[in-house]
């Protein structure tokens, strides 16, 4: 069962494209620290412009930092396309 999510993460149902995040948790190798700015987002990844180019960082397996916001994110939460995303937590955030 997912826990609840309060209103701080109101900011999830803005456009993400040009936030800064952090990859804090990754069960994928080497993606853990990795940091950048979101510039394209899928339906089940982040594509992050990164001091060493670009990678692609899939959403289910990571947790993710949003420093702007002090926020830290499953990805799992995140995972579906950016408008279906936005409706979604839109009914669990009660707005």
């Amino acid at each position: 069962m997912r826990k609840k999510l309060g209103k701080e993460y109101a900011f999830l149902l803005d456009e993400l494209i040009g936030e800064e995040l952090r990859v804090q948790i990754s069960s994928g190798r080497g993606l853990t620290g990795l940091e950048g700015r979101i510039i394209d987002e899928s339906r089940n990844s982040f594509l992050l412009a990164t001091s060493s180019g670009r990678k692609r960082i899939p959403k289910a397996s990571c947790t993710f930092r949003f420093p702007r916001w002090g926020r830290a994110v499953d990805g799992g939460l995140l995972v579906g396309r950016p408008e279906d995303r936005t409706k979604r937590l839109a009914k669990e955030l009660k707005l």
